[in-house]
């Protein structure tokens, strides 16, 4: 039987920033991701890594914030799995690029998209490293009243996602 080791990889989330990790399966994803990021969100800023799973295996990136470039090749090498993406955002929030992330024919999946703190839980195995999960952001402590209610209607036209 093989040993298999579990590990949680606290994800840093740079000042005003969101972060969107999913699974994607060939390199071409780097500049197809880059074309659907930058004609999506006018100013977006960005950055980009996607772990190899064969050949070189290297950490494939591009982005446009160097800050943001450096911290998904930090965390993308930190969590070491094959095939997976790591993307932080600037200027734009998760809710603009998601439909155009699905749409990307090479993504296969995308785990988290949040600007809360993120640890990605990782398996290993002889052969290599696996997410099997993300705890996005914190346990509930209750359940919402009315006043709660009218405070995420009142939030939501605040910032202009509803009418």
């Amino acid at each position: 039987m093989s040993e298999v080791k579990f590990y949680v990889i606290d994800v840093p989330l740079p000042k005003d920033s969101n972060v969107i990790i999913g699974r994607s399966h060939f390199i071409k994803t780097v500049e197809d991701l880059y074309e659907a990021l930058v004609t999506s969100v006018p100013g977006i800023k960005f950055g980009f890594a996607f772990n190899e799973a064969s050949g070189d295996r290297l950490v494939r990136w591009d982005g446009n914030d160097e800050e943001l470039v450096k911290t998904a090749i930090d965390t993308a090498m930190k969590i070491g799995a094959g095939h997976i993406f790591v993307l932080f955002i600037r200027n734009a929030w998760p809710i603009n690029i998601l439909n155009t992330l699905k749409n990307v024919q090479e993504i296969v999946e995308l785990y988290v998209a949040t600007a809360n703190p993120v640890q990605v839980i990782v398996v290993e195995t002889k052969q290599g490293r696996a997410i099997i999960g993300v705890v996005d952001g914190y346990t509930p402590v209750g359940v919402e009243g009315d006043e709660d209610k009218k405070k995420r209607y009142e939030f939501l036209r605040r910032i202009g996602y509803k009418k």
